[in-house]
């Protein structure tokens, strides 16, 4: 008995280039999902409510909680982003995050609070300012949609390479 299949070589042509163009298509799907959840995150600062700077030297003065300020969400919004790609490992990933500084400027901070201290203040609360989360809202938010944006970017590849 002979079995004979058509198309077998093409079949096998299409299968290694799909192999070979695998790591291109994980990152253009971790890209597309970051891009979700980073949305998310912006638009939760964006919402944020937010005191004037004025309003957070009375309360440290009075020993009270700071809340975030007008100017503070505004350099955590223009700063925030998306990292380049690492592959730690074989396991793709790109991080979300703070860079730069702020507008406020003190003695301690001349040239202005760093981002990333006061999202990491604001999302989980400390002694001296009251805990205003906007990050992981914004996860447990998106994690399903941003699974589905994954899952749609590499069938979308993958259709692509099949044809």
């Amino acid at each position: 008995m002979k079995i004979t299949v058509l198309g077998a070589e093409e079949y096998a042509l299409k299968l290694s280039r799909l192999g070979s163009a695998s790591e291109g298509i994980t990152k253009k799907a971790v890209y597309r999902a970051a891009d979700v959840v980073a949305d998310a995150v912006k638009a939760n600062l964006q919402a944020m409510p937010v005191v004037d700077n004025n309003y957070n030297i009375y309360a440290y003065q009075q020993h009270k909680k700071a809340r975030m300020s007008e100017a503070q969400r505004d350099g955590l919004v223009e700063s925030f982003g998306i990292s380049r790609m690492q592959n730690d490992g074989g396991y793709i990933n790109v991080k979300l995050g703070f860079d730069g500084y702020n507008s406020i400027q003190t003695q301690k901070y001349p040239q202005g609070q760093p981002n990333v201290l006061i999202a990491r203040i604001y999302e989980n609360g400390g002694s001296t300012a009251e805990k205003q989360p906007f990050i992981k809202p914004a996860l447990n938010k998106t994690r399903k949609a941003a699974q589905q944006k994954m899952a749609e970017v590499i069938d979308e590849e993958m259709s692509k390479l099949m044809r």
